[in-house]
Formats: structure tokens, C-alpha cells, sequence
């Protein structure tokens, strides 16, 4: 009686096992085909693969038409090319694939710069080369998208004020193979993106030394004060490839980083950091420019984007003309400055309903954050001594984590805050200031003025 009850696989309906059976990622699903007859029919089931390959591959069905193949058959084949990558191309290839399909509706032209995959043997050609490995994640990048042709404006961001331009390319594999580091204070570093106009380059560590964590990515920065050449201090971007990478992705999809003039700027706006007095609002954004940017001296060079804008639904005669501006500026310490002018950027704009001004603006301090409120003066068109003042938003500006050189401390070692703490901020608007859509994108690099 006890024996008859006995249940047997082979007895089992299909369902429930294909039910358990499709919560196995594809090693346990392989690994179950050779327990039984029943499992191997059942672990070949094509609709358990076409969820592996969708989740590990993103490939749809109109892949499938195309390759005329089982899912299992297809998952075979981009695993034999990419099986080394499994735990990181799903999430690459999405993050290309948002980048793409966004920058197409955006910015169109960008898509043409960008380069076929390197194939594999083309990657550990330049491993021999250089003769270090790269990491997996990299190389998986890569095999999608080789980076993007030497063009202008980059793919990974722009920045523009006043006589100064940045735009950063992402290198392809071969260019950043020629300008691996070697050199002490910079070994074994890789760059990943190159900028034509002011040398900018972002770096990624391939091994641990110098202080450097493997696969982190920053922006170098001589240590001025130090007589050694070697002493490299280091802005910090990113932790892995992926992590650098597919958060630069998010800020551009979500629209964090505008499209401006089909270039993309690395701007951050804070979703506070908007006010609306009357029919008025501004709003603002700020980015770090790490090229005009020291540790040592502790020198924090900021831009912001301001937009000041009218309603539509605004009554005609609100009309008015912007006559001055204070900023009240307030650095880590607590200690304030107060700064009053006329104007912005040299000019007194006028808003009527719907009239949108937006102008860039910099500052640089010597601690590690600040932040600034303050407002605008207008007086309206029809009634010149109607005056009133504009809210603008407070907005903070905090320097990225970096990291001092061995030279200087020794060790490696994140710097606190509160080491470069001291006084010696300039924040004013002076017409010297660059207003964005007044920027020639074609300009040369250069230092911009060390007054807003």
C-alpha cells in the first residue's frame, strides 16, 4: 500500500515542475537536465529560456525571428560569446540601450560618433599591450559599444562658461590604450574619456596601487604645493565601470543633465531648489568643475545654472525688468558674505508672460561646501516705482569625495571636510560672469575668472 503511494517524477504533472523549475537561473536549469529523463525533457522547455535570455541577454522575440532558432539555441549562442560577461551585460546593454533611444529623440547626431563593439581577441590584444587586465565589466562595455569617434560634443557631458569649454569624449579602446599610465603617481591608470579643449581625462585604476582602489574612477589633479610631480590627488567618479557608467546613463535619460543645444551639460538641478514670488519662479542647478579645481590648495571651482521665468498665464501689465541682485553666500564654517549688484551677468533682462532667462554663473571657494540664497530686484515696466524683490532658492555646492596622494600623507586616504575648512571664498556676479546662451561652444580652453 505504502509502496503504491509513492509518488514518482515521471507521474508528477508538467505544470507544477515547470513552475518550479522557472524560478532556477540557467546553471541550476542545466544542472537539473542531467538528473532525469523527465527533467532534461522539461528543462528544455522554450519558454523557461526565453526568460533567461531576455534576462541575461535582453533579447525579444523579434531576435528570435530573426535568428530562426529555440530560445534555448539562442541562449547557447550568446553565451558562448559572452558567457564571461553574464553578470554584467544585461545591465550595460540596458543602460546603452536607454542612452541610445534617448540621445536619438534629443540629440541625434551624437548616436553617429558611437563605434561599433570590439570583438573579444581585440581586447586581449590590448591586455597584452599594456600588460594589465582589464576588468570585466570594461571589457563588456565594450564589446557593445568601442566607445565613440574623437568628435565634439562628447558623449559624456559638456560644460560651458565664459572663455571656457569642456566636452568629453568616451575613448575607444585602441586611443586609451595609447595613453595608459605608467608614470609614478599615475600606474597603471587607463583613460576612459579625453576632452580636446582642456586635456580633461577620467581614469580608471586597473589595479590597486598608489592608494587606488581597483576599477575606481576619478579625475587626476596635481598636487600644487608639492614639490614631487608625483603627487597626484584624486576626485573620485565613480567605484566599477558599471557603477560610473550606468549612473551617468540615469542622469541623462531622466532628464537630471538638460540637452542643451544638442550637447549634454552636467548640470544637477535639486527639485528644492526652486522659488516662485508672484508670477515669477527660479530655479537652479550647479555642476563641479574638477579641471579648475585643486585639493591642495584647497581651491572648489563651481558653476550654476539660473532660470528665472514669467508665467504665461501672467496679467500684461506685470511686466518688469530685473535692476539688481544680493546673494547671501554661506560657506562650511558658517561664516557669511553678502554680496549686492547690479544686473546679471552685465544684463537687466525683461520678463513678460511666458519669457524664459536662463544665464551660467561660477564661484570658487576654499571649503568644501557652501551654499547660496538671495534674491532679484525688479520694478515693473508700466510703473517704475513699483519695485519688489525675487526669491531665489537656497542651493548647495559640496566637492566630490577625493583622495590625497601617497606622496603627500604617506597612505592613501579619503580627506575629511573639515581639513579644508578655511575661509577664502569670491562669489559675485560680475560682468566678466559667462552667460550660457551667450557661450561660443568653439572656444579654447581656459581658466575662467575666479569672480562670478
Amino acid at each position: 500500500m505504502a509502496a503504491s503511494m509513492e509518488l514518482s517524477l515521471n507521474n508528477l504533472p508538467s505544470d507544477p515542475l515547470l513552475l518550479m523549475l522557472s524560478f532556477l537561473d540557467f546553471r541550476d536549469l542545466i544542472s537539473c537536465s542531467f538528473v532525469s529523463r523527465r527533467l532534461n525533457e522539461l528543462s528544455g522547455h522554450n519558454p523557461l529560456w526565453k526568460g533567461l535570455c531576455l534576462k541575461h541577454w535582453l533579447l525579444t522575440e523579434s531576435d528570435k525571428i530573426q535568428k530562426v532558432q529555440t530560445w534555448k539555441e539562442l541562449f547557447r549562442e550568446f553565451y558562448t560569446d559572452l558567457g564571461r560577461y553574464i553578470d554584467h551585460y544585461g545591465t550595460l546593454k540596458k543602460a546603452w540601450d536607454d542612452l541610445k533611444r534617448y540621445l536619438d529623440q534629443q540629440c541625434p547626431r551624437m548616436i553617429a560618433s558611437l563605434k561599433e563593439g570590439a570583438k573579444e581577441e581585440e581586447l586581449d590584444g590590448i591586455e597584452a599591450q599594456i600588460c594589465c587586465k582589464l576588468s570585466d565589466d570594461y571589457r563588456c562595455s565594450y564589446r557593445i559599444h568601442n566607445g565613440q569617434k574623437l568628435v565634439v560634443p562628447g558623449l559624456m557631458g559638456s560644460m560651458a562658461l565664459s572663455n571656457h569649454y569642456r566636452s568629453e569624449d568616451l575613448l575607444d579602446i585602441e586611443t586609451a590604450a595609447g595613453g595608459f599610465q605608467q608614470r609614478k603617481g599615475m600606474r597603471q591608470c587607463l583613460p576612459l574619456t579625453f576632452c580636446f579643449h582642456t586635456g580633461l581625462s577620467q581614469y580608471m585604476a586597473l589595479e590597486g596601487t598608489e592608494g587606488r582602489s581597483r576599477s575606481e574612477i576619478f579625475y587626476h589633479c596635481p598636487d600644487q604645493m608639492a614639490q614631487d610631480p608625483s603627487a597626484i590627488d584624486m576626485f573620485i567618479t565613480g567605484s566599477s565601470f558599471t557603477e560610473w557608467f550606468t549612473s551617468y546613463v540615469h542622469n541623462v535619460v531622466t532628464g537630471e543633465y538638460p540637452i542643451i543645444r544638442d550637447q549634454i551639460f552636467r548640470y544637477v538641478h535639486d527639485k528644492q531648489c526652486v522659488a516662485t514670488t508672484g508670477d515669477i519662479t527660479v530655479s537652479v542647478s550647479t555642476s563641479f568643475l574638477p579641471e579648475l579645481s585643486s585639493v591642495h590648495p584647497p581651491h572648489f571651482f563651481f558653476t550654476y545654472r539660473i532660470r528665472i521665468e514669467m508665467a504665461k498665464d501672467a496679467l500684461p501689465e506685470n511686466a518688469c525688468q530685473l535692476d539688481s541682485r544680493y546673494w547671501k553666500i554661506t560657506n562650511a564654517n558658517g561664516n557669511v558674505e553678502e554680496v549686492r549688484g547690479p544686473g546679471v551677468v552685465g544684463e537687466f533682462p525683461v520678463m513678460t508672460p511666458g519669457k524664459v532667462h536662463e544665464y551660467a554663473s561660477c564661484t570658487t571657494f576654499s571649503t568644501t561646501s557652501e551654499y547660496m540664497e538671495g534674491h532679484y530686484t525688479f520694478h515693473r515696466l508700466k510703473n517704475k516705482e513699483e519695485i519688489f524683490d525675487v526669491c531665489i532658492p537656497r542651493f548647495h555646492m559640496v566637492c566630490p569625495p577625493f583622495r590625497e596622494s601617497i606622496v603627500r600623507s604617506g597612505s592613501a586616504r579619503d580627506v575629511s571636510s573639515a581639513s579644508f575648512n578655511e575661509d577664502n571664498s569670491s562669489d559675485t556676479d560680475d560682468h566678466n560672469e559667462g552667460e550660457l546662451r551667450g557661450i561660443n561652444m568653439a572656444a579654447p580652453g581656459g581658466r575662467c575668472p575666479r569672480h562670478i
